[in-house]
């Protein structure tokens, strides 16, 4: 089925609504009204729901775009010269969107699930082609799969989000660094 065009104030809105939705999901998590969501965009709700039926269905286009932000980041990432840097690169970056972006472990437990599903699997991908190159390279450990590595961001995440600790971060990830390195002898 075709996607109607819109008139250019109506893509206006939509694009004015997408962008508070960013903001507040981000700020907030899932829990953000709708109607504050409306109040940021400067539109009311009926302008919301004609673009987004539902709640999930606003979610989801947000989470989507961010899932696939982080997808093509560790794609590029799992070309760099140093496959290990790239990793550790890539596991700084989700630490630090999970202090900026409270949604992003929503996106990764499945909120909003009917489209993120072609974006959860293009991110296990990305992320086996890093984890692939990590180990290739030696700076990771073999017996670590693709489904280890998302249960242990899907935790760090969890809980720098959840954890008042400024700090827990910074310890979390060298923890999980430690875990994926390659043991010794």
């Amino acid at each position: 089925m075709a996607e109607r065009v819109l008139r250019a104030d109506a893509r206006r809105n939509r694009e004015r609504v997408l962008e508070a939705a960013r903001r507040a999901f981000a700020e907030q998590g899932y829990a953000v009204p709708l109607d504050e969501i409306a109040a940021a965009a400067g539109v009311g709700p009926g302008t919301v729901y004609r673009h987004f039926p539902t709640k999930e269905a606003l979610f989801e286009a947000v989470s989507v775009a961010n899932v696939q932000d982080l997808a093509a980041d560790a794609r590029s990432r799992a070309e760099a010269a140093d496959p290990g840097l790239a990793l550790d690169g890539f596991l700084d970056r989700v630490a630090e969107q999970a202090l900026a972006k409270r949604d992003l472990p929503d996106a990764f437990a499945g909120a909003g699930a009917d489209a993120m599903a072609a974006a959860r699997d293009e991110m296990r991908d990305a992320l086996a082609a890093l984890l692939g190159k990590a180990q290739e390279a030696g700076a990771a450990r073999r017996d670590v799969s693709v489904t280890d590595l998302i249960a242990l961001l899907k935790g760090l995440l969890y809980a720098v989000r959840t954890d008042p600790d400024p700090d827990i971060r910074h310890r979390l990830l060298a923890v999980v660094r430690d875990g994926l390195r390659p043991k010794e002898g």
